[in-house]
């Protein structure tokens, strides 16, 4: 009786271990679980809704309105703006339904989608932008943070919730002769502003919201490829976005434009422009933060995953530009891109880039952080004082990766402040100059920052 009393103890105690470990085991993968909750640099979480990629379906689109069905020719010769716009009214006019453009290249000048319409390009399909700015409509629009009268984008969707651009084809902005025309007004003068160059945008959506663009080509923009204004919850994915650095380089040519928008996320993105690849933007000028109504905010952004071939920057905050809040640029590979992050601090308008991170980052750069004034087209519209501006929250961690230039930082007290940046996990070979002047920056953290082999401290170092 006693060895039973004995084996029914024993049973108990391993039981009751056994119990224990299972529920420690549970509580450790609830806490590990909880602690891999991904969140924003300031520390809120990111919703599910970035992690919800799946492309968009054909089929899923409702009609499709092949627009040879509907009298546009197969000729890549003749301008066919109005065959095209008239099957997206037809769409429209019908309940709405995906512009289906077949194998062949097709000439337009700009479309305008609307509610419940879609564009959908088959492999081998090409809407092709006219080089004549006059098949482009004058409409009132935004660009470079001002709101003006302006030509509309090749693809336009304005108020257009919903809004899809899919398949594995092509938009062509046949900016060849618009970028030889740029330079050679720039010759004549030198001081001639973007504007004044009469080019359209590639892709322009404004105020809407759901929208997706996947898998096509968008290339060889006039002016900026792809503009968000006033956007919420936008997913660009599998995108390839070029414009050329030569034989003639096409000015202006942003891969992504983000301005005043929420929720953006760039995922396994391809770009290569002859300017900023990812340019944050929101409003300019000396009272740009009033204007409340067509100025504001970008708010978390994630740019993850994406290549980089040449472009300026890889995540630009600027120039037009006043708030920029929450945004991650991570898990990318850059091949001689200018700049890794570039803060572009214009004297004229009040800027507040905060709650930055660029992490885990590969490949080769010219310029790693990169923050000075920007003057260009300087204009303070009879304001007396320096809007004063301001950068914080900025961690760059977990990146190895060869640049020329390390820290690319001028210090300007009077026009804009530097705080709480962050170095951390870096292994970096630089070839030109590893001076990191950390006076420019209030309360700069260094952690395990190794530049050509050498471990680095808080203070002005130079390795060479």
């Amino acid at each position: 009786m006693k060895s039973k009393d004995n084996l029914f103890y024993k049973k108990y105690t391993m039981n009751k271990v056994w119990t224990r470990c299972v529920v420690s085991i549970a509580l450790a993968l609830f806490v590990l679980q909880a602690s891999a909750k991904e969140v924003f640099p300031d520390g809120t979480p990111i919703p599910d809704w970035f992690r919800q990629t799946e492309i968009v379906k054909l089929e899923d689109l409702g009609k499709s309105y092949r627009i040879t069905d509907y009298g546009v020719l197969n000729d890549s010769t003749i301008i066919q703006t109005q065959q095209i716009q008239a099957v997206i009214d037809k769409a429209s006019q019908e309940g709405g339904g995906v512009i289906y453009i077949p194998q062949g290249t097709f000439l337009s000048g700009s479309l305008f989608f609307k509610p419940n319409t879609h564009l959908y390009i088959e492999k081998e399909g090409t809407l092709k932008g006219s080089d004549d700015i006059s098949d482009f409509a004058v409409i009132d629009t935004r660009m470079e943070g001002q709101n003006l009268k302006y030509f509309a984008a090749l693809v336009n969707a304005i108020g257009v919730d919903g809004f899809t651009i899919s398949g594995e084809g092509r938009i062509n902005g046949n900016g060849l002769r618009y970028w030889k025309s740029f330079w050679l007004r720039r010759q004549v003068n030198p001081k001639c502003t973007n504007l004044e160059e009469l080019r359209p945008r590639l892709v322009h959506i404004a105020d809407s919201k759901d929208v997706q663009l996947s898998g096509v080509r968008l290339e060889n923009s006039p002016f900026w490829t792809t503009h968000l204004y006033r956007c919420e919850n936008v997913q660009l994915l599998n995108l390839h976005i070029f414009a050329p650095h030569f034989p003639v380089k096409a000015p202006s040519s942003d891969a992504i434009d983000i301005d005043v928008c929420t929720n953006v996320l760039v995922k396994n993105c391809y770009m290569s422009v002859n300017d900023d690849a990812v340019a944050l933007k929101g409003g300019k000028g000396p009272w740009a933060d009033q204007d409340k109504e067509n100025n504001g905010a970008n708010r978390n952004i994630i740019i993850e995953d994406c290549v980089y071939g040449l472009c300026h920057s890889a995540l630009t905050c600027g120039s037009e530009s006043i708030h920029n809040h929450n945004i991650i640029l991570r898990r990318c590979r850059l091949d001689n891109a200018k700049r890794l992050l570039w803060l572009k601090m214009r004297p004229d308008t009040p800027q507040n880039y905060e709650y930055i991170t660029v992490e885990e980052i590969t490949g080769t750069v010219s310029s790693f952080l990169f923050a000075k004034p920007w003057k260009q087209f300087f204009d303070l519209k009879g304001r007396k004082d320096t809007p004063y501006s301001y950068s914080s929250h900025v961690t760059m961690q977990n990146i190895t990766m060869e640049c020329d230039v390390l820290f690319d930082v001028t210090k300007a007290d009077d026009q804009y402040k530097l705080s709480d940046f962050t170095f951390k996990n870096l292994d970096l070979k630089v070839k030109k100059n590893a001076k990191i002047e950390v006076d420019c920056v209030d309360n700069f953290v260094l952690e395990n920052v190794k530049v050509n082999d050498n471990i680095i401290r808080k203070q002005v170092l130079d390795f060479k």
